[in-house]
């Protein structure tokens, strides 16, 4: 397959896979992507996993058609992307391995050895010249590992972005891209946001016409929609409004609460996604509470603490810098109902959370009391009819797009990450209002 006509796709699927990273149910299998730049020099982009050491082989020869590269360019070296360095260098001996140092260090860990005699080491801002093509190294610590450089070809305008707007799936199944791209964002590199931000920053100034990731399709078109998601998800916005309820249940009691709960949401107009952590795909569950704007917490005391699952999924949250959402718990027990206690102690470092003035409190089922106070959380969750015809009357919030970039200003949304409440109309931003990825003015945007 040709990325352009100097670029060859030179990857593999993996449809054997089950557990990606050892956690990461992966029905679609995987892609593991590689590139092959040819010029008068030819840089072969990545290897693969592996277990597809051959196929590579293989598809390297297909490609050069009789040539042999001059270069391979290591930008990442989780094991997907790196395994078959040794491979590729016991068969391409005159080949250099170009790669940052801390990379190198890593291949000594991972191989025995740093290939001394034939590495070429890079970092911020240093070059590669191929022939008609040069390429430009950008250093991305912790996206999402210390090592990580991408890479920019001046010529048919690539970013070859390592991990960076991947997603799981193998490329010779049709999915919707955002899903599994969130899905793979917020469980892997969603702790990193600030480092996304800083390589975001970075690719701003790069005009970018195709984006290679290591995973997933070829971006070619629309890049501003993508770019505009990574800003969201890297800056911890809620994509969208919505109420996730994640919640666990021993006898169904608490899922009742939880059934009830969703019902009058919904008929309230909201949008509800409703997650049973002890059957669900916990991280499809992580990922909607990324997503959404609101999240409803309900769980039962178990041994004096809370049950293993919300615990874990709190743990997911947490550790990936959960913040800017709208918080609520509704906790069960018997005896002495604590959960509601532990889970806002979980979130005691988070930032920017707002817990709802009303907590449901169930005792073993429920009853009057519990239903009102569904009934009041209702209330607090979901915008009054009053509201909502206010909100109806009010001018449509409009989209607008940077000419340089592709961000997108979202009047909706607003720019919480720089001070622009949701709501705020594009022509009562500050003059000093500055493009959230590439800094320029209010002058370069166009209303979509």
């Amino acid at each position: 397959m040709n990325i352009t006509k100097d670029i060859k796709y030179i990857g593999v699927n993996d449809h054997e896979i089950d557990l990606f990273e050892g956690q990461y149910i992966v029905p679609n299998g995987m892609a593991y992507n590689s590139y092959a730049i040819v010029d008068e020099k030819i840089a072969i982009m990545d290897s693969v996993d592996a277990h597809f050491g051959q196929q590579w082989l293989n598809n390297i020869e297909n490609a050069l058609e009789g040539r042999k590269p001059d270069y391979l360019v290591v930008q990442h070296m989780e094991p997907d992307h790196s395994a078959n360095i040794i491979t590729f260098a016991n068969a391409y001996p005159e080949a250099k391995i170009v790669s940052s140092a801390k990379a190198f260090q890593m291949m000594q860990n991972f191989f025995g050895t740093d290939f001394a005699d034939r590495q070429l080491v890079v970092g911020e801002g240093s070059t590669l010249s191929l022939g008609q093509h040069t390429l430009t190294f950008v250093t991305a610590p912790m996206v999402h590992w210390p090592e990580v450089i991408v890479t920019y070809d001046d010529v048919d305008k690539v970013l070859f972005s390592a991990d960076g707007f991947g997603k799981f799936g193998a490329l010779d199944v049709e999915e919707d891209w955002a899903c599994e791209a969130r899905r793979y964002y917020i469980g892997i590199v969603g702790k990193y946001g600030a480092q996304v931000q800083a390589l975001l920053k970075k690719a701003a100034a790069l005009d970018i016409q195709t984006i290679c990731p290591l995973h997933g399709p070829v971006l070619t078109e629309n890049l501003g929609y993508y770019l505009d998601l990574y800003n969201t998800w890297s800056s911890y916005q809620p994509e969208e409004e919505g109420v996730v309820i994640a919640y666990t249940s021993v006898y169904g009691n608490t899922k009742k609460a939880v059934e009830l709960l969703a019902e009058k949401l919904e008929a309230r107009g909201c949008k509800v996604a409703v997650n049973d952590l002890a059957r669900c795909d916990m991280a499809e569950a992580v990922e909607d509470a990324f997503r959404y704007s609101k999240i409803v917490l309900a769980t039962t005391t178990y041994n004096a603490d809370i049950f293993p699952f919300m615990k874990e999924f709190i743990h997911h949250l947490t550790e990936r810098n959960f913040s800017n959402r709208t918080v609520a718990l509704v906790e069960n027990g018997t005896w002495a109902p604590l959960a509601a206690k532990v889970m806002k102690g979980m979130f005691e470092k988070s930032k920017n959370l707002s817990f709802t003035d009303t907590t449901v409190t169930i005792k073993s089922a429920l009853n009057d009391a519990s239903m009102a106070q569904i009934d009041a959380l209702v209330n607090e969750l979901c915008a009054c009819v009053s509201c909502e015809e206010e909100s109806a009357a009010a001018p449509a919030m409009k989209k607008y797009v940077c000419d340089i970039c592709g961000w997108v200003y979202d009047e909706a949304a607003g720019d919480p990450a720089n001070g622009i409440a949701p709501g705020t109309k594009f022509e009562n931003l500050p003059e000093d209002f500055r493009c959230a990825l590439c800094g320029v003015g209010k002058d370069h945007f166009a209303a979509e």
